[in-house]
C-alpha cells in the first residue's frame, strides 16, 4: 500500500494526501520546494535503477561463485561441442549452399493482397557463419585458458567432452525429424541450453 504524506494537519492529525514521487511529503507540506523535489527525484531514480537491476538478475541469472579455471574449461567444452556439431551441419551442405541461399521469406496478406515471396542471394550460409564464429570464440577461450596457466591436458579433456556432446546432439536432432521452422530455432536453443547445463555442473 502506498504510504501517505508524513506532514500533519493543523489539528495534529496526519495528512491524508500522497507524497510526491520519491518523497515523504506532499506539495502542501514542502514537497514543492526545489531542494525537496531534487532529493525526491534522486531517490526515485535510485529506486528505478534498483528495480531494473533486480529484473536483470531474474532474466540473466543470479551471480554464482565459480573457480575461474573451471569457468574457462566449461566454456571450452561447450564451445568445442558447438564447433563439432556445426561442422557436421556444414558438411551436410552442398557446395552451392555455402555461398547462395534463402535470405528472406515473406508470407501473409499485404496491401495488394496475399504475399508469398522468397528472396535468395549470394552470401555465407547461416550454418557456415555460425560455425566460423564459434571457431573464433573457441580460439579466444582456449588462449585465455593457456594465459591463465591451465595445462593443455585439462583443455584437451574439455574439448573431448565437447565432442561427445556434439555427437549426442547430432543423433538426437536427426532422430526427431524436425521441421524447417524447428531447425531454424536450433542455433538459438542448443547453445543456450548447453551453457545453462554447464552453469549448474
Amino acid at each position: 500500500m502506498r504510504p501517505k504524506c508524513k506532514g500533519t494537519k493543523r489539528d495534529g492529525s496526519q495528512c491524508g494526501s500522497y507524497p510526491i514521487e520519491g518523497g515523504a511529503v506532499c506539495r502542501m507540506h514542502g514537497g514543492g520546494a526545489p531542494a525537496v523535489k531534487a532529493a525526491a527525484a534522486r531517490r526515485a531514480a535510485e529506486a528505478k535503477a534498483a528495480a531494473e537491476m533486480e529484473a536483470a538478475a531474474v532474466t540473466l541469472g543470479l551471480p554464482v561463485d565459480i573457480d575461474p579455471a573451471k569457468a574457462l574449461l566449461d566454456e571450452i567444452a561447450v564451445t568445442y561441442g558447438h564447433v563439432q556439431w556445426l561442422r557436421l551441419k556444414v558438411q551436410e551442405l552442398g557446395a552451392d549452399e555455402l555461398v547462395w541461399g534463402r535470405t528472406q521469406t515473406d508470407q501473409g496478406v499485404g496491401p495488394q493482397g496475399p504475399v508469398d515471396t522468397t528472396t535468395e542471394k549470394a552470401g555465407p550460409n547461416t550454418w557456415y557463419d555460425l560455425y566460423m564464429r564459434e571457431r573464433e570464440h573457441l580460439v579466444k577461450v582456449s588462449a585465455a585458458a593457456l594465459r591463465a596457466g591451465i595445462e593443455e591436458r585439462r583443455i584437451k579433456i574439455a574439448e573431448d567432452q565437447g565432442t561427445l556432446v556434439a555427437a549426442v546432439l547430432q543423433r538426437i536432432l536427426a532422430a526427431l525429424n524436425l521441421s524447417p521452422e524447428q531447425w531454424a530455432e536450433v542455433p538459438t536453443i542448443v547453445p543456450r541450453e548447453l551453457r545453462a547445463l554447464s552453469a549448474v555442473e
